[in-house]
């Protein structure tokens, strides 16, 4: 069994720092992730924004239980997300798989999308979360006003 607080380096907050623990490892891998709309068309109004998000989340719970999604932001034309992959995953696997099946069940279900032949665009952004997650965070809960130039970003 691994001790989470035992392979925990030394200056972290261990009151903020949530270490998950599997069969024989302890992480804390979180992701940044950022996808488009095809040709970043403006696709993803109201109603279809709120549909998306409810279909990312269950596909995930449905396909990867323990994958977390702790922020979600979707744009007119792209998706923000902060996600917590455990390391027995590939990363690209399960983005590719979050993309493929809200793609066919968004097409299947909106019917403005139903005769387009694909929702999202080619590939991902990715970057991993350190000690800067709380303004991840921040970036992914207010991009829309980011985007206009009408937020900023503190460190704290």
């Amino acid at each position: 069994m691994v001790d989470a607080h035992a392979i925990a380096p030394l200056g972290y907050n261990k009151e903020h720092m949530e270490v998950k623990v599997q069969a024989h490892v302890a992480y804390q891998i979180r992701y940044h992730v950022v996808w488009i709309s095809k040709r970043r068309k403006k696709i993803l109004t109201t109603g279809i924004k709120e549909y998306v998000d409810k279909t990312i989340r269950t596909v995930v719970i449905d396909r990867y239980p323990d994958v977390y999604v702790h922020e979600l932001n979707i744009q007119e034309d792209h998706v923000h997300a902060l996600l917590e992959i455990p390391p027995k995953y590939c990363v690209s696997t399960v983005i590719g798989y979050i993309k493929g099946t809200t793609s066919r069940l968004v097409r299947m279900h909106i019917e403005t999308l139903r005769h387009a032949r694909e929702l999202w665009g080619d590939g991902f952004y990715i970057s991993t979360i350190g000690l800067n997650e709380n303004m991840v965070r921040k970036y992914i809960q207010y991009q829309d006003k980011q985007e206009r130039g009408q937020a900023t970003l503190d460190s704290a």
